[in-house]
């Protein structure tokens, strides 16, 4: 089924919304523009497989009652880019979603496993990924493209039900809610203009002033772009934040001497850059942003790390889990430092599967031994008195 005016999408909607499950799928162009250019929208049940052309109907309302519909689960692979579109085009936030490669993880299979080699192992079916890199804005499609985009979808409803009741027979199903919570919350798909000098990279080389006058800046690059709708690094790339932030131009002049900044703001774009600048170093000496500093621990914690990761790998093995998915070696090092609040070894699934544990060990409430070359978590008799 291929859809191109809004009352044949009326009408799949109807359809749609009276399974309890929808796998989604989009293809999309993002290399020259900041928000993703949508170029094609996949539908799948177990009984119908459609595309809907988003070039030619212009009205996809309808995909947003079915988006919002609680009653059916909303299937995705990967699916955070699809979902970043549909809050931008909707306004509001699949729910409920199911995402087949975050649960996969939790049943056995590698971390991020590609849609294909899942579809593989659990369908028995062999894709063909011919059309991957192909430029989904032009029209006509060809028979093959649509034929490979349709197949995104296919097997997304049967791959929901096996991998489902795989979590609910290893009683895994709520470690997940999280995931899928965070992924159905509006503020995952917000983006907050002064919030964004935090992932610029060697921002953590600058001192508070200079900091200041980065949030201010990126600030300006990220409302900039979204103006202009063309990447972020296309107005003034991460290595031009940092040395804008570091000298604090105050005149075009100034500002023309710094490497990293594009020749074609225009007179608009520097003096507005450089409005930015000037209000990052007018900001108040008590309230200049920090970048919280990692902890650095009293001792050694080498020794505890290891021991860390000895009890992870072998959680790790007995569930079936990839070791670098349940904790990272920095992870872990943070954790051993005394880093608890907010460590993600301490959230969901990783808290029940072992992040409880770890804590035990770092507290003494557990140790390890061998026991016939078999590594043994023992529990402290200290402890066990103390919990009685």
């Amino acid at each position: 089924m291929y859809v191109t005016d809004s009352e044949s999408l009326k009408k799949l909607v109807e359809e749609l919304r009276r399974a309890p499950a929808v796998g989604i799928d989009t293809e999309f162009m993002r290399e020259r523009t900041y928000y993703a250019r949508l170029c094609l929208i996949q539908l799948g049940t177990d009984d119908i497989a459609a595309i809907v052309d988003p070039l030619a109907c212009k009205d996809l309302s309808p995909l947003c009652e079915l988006f919002t519909d609680t009653s059916v689960v909303k299937v995705l692979h990967a699916g955070g880019q699809d979902l970043e579109i549909f809050f931008r085009e909707c306004g509001l936030a699949m729910n409920p979603v199911f995402d087949t490669q975050t649960a996969a993880t939790l049943t056995g299979y590698q971390q991020q496993i590609g849609y294909g080699p899942l579809v593989q192992e659990i369908a028995g079916v062999k894709l063909d990924k011919g059309d991957s890199y192909t430029d989904w804005s032009r029209r006509p499609l060809s028979d093959t493209q649509v034929e490979y985009a349709l197949n995104d979808v296919r097997y997304l409803p049967s791959m929901y039900r096996e991998l489902k009741s795989r979590l609910e027979q290893t009683g895994r199903i709520t470690w997940l809610q999280a995931d899928f919570d965070r992924m159905a919350d509006p503020a995952t798909y917000e983006v907050v203009p002064e919030e964004q000098w935090r992932r610029v990279k060697r921002i953590s080389s600058l001192n508070r002033r200079q900091l200041a006058v980065a949030r201010e800046v990126a600030a300006w690059r990220e409302r900039e772009a979204m103006r202009r709708d063309m990447p972020k690094r296309w107005v003034i790339g991460d290595e031009g934040i940092v040395e804008v932030a570091r000298r604090a131009p105050a005149t075009p002049e100034q500002l023309s001497e710094i490497r990293g900044v594009p020749e074609k703001l225009g007179q608009s774009g520097v003096r507005s850059l450089l409005e930015s600048v000037a209000r990052g170093a007018a900001v108040p000496e008590a309230d200049l942003p920090s970048l919280k500093k990692r902890r650095r621990p009293a001792g050694d914690i080498d020794g505890a790390v290891d021991l860390m990761v000895a009890l992870v790998r072998l959680r790790a093995h007995e569930h079936g889990v990839a070791m670098p998915l349940l904790a990272s070696r920095d992870d872990l090092e943070r954790l051993a430092a005394g880093e608890r609040e907010n460590s993600a070894l301490l959230e969901g699934w990783r808290r029940a599967m072992v992040g409880s544990e770890l804590v035990e060990l770092l507290d003494g409430d557990v140790t390890l031994s061998l026991e016939n070359a078999q590594l043994q978590v023992v529990r402290n008799p200290r402890s066990a008195d103390t919990d009685s």
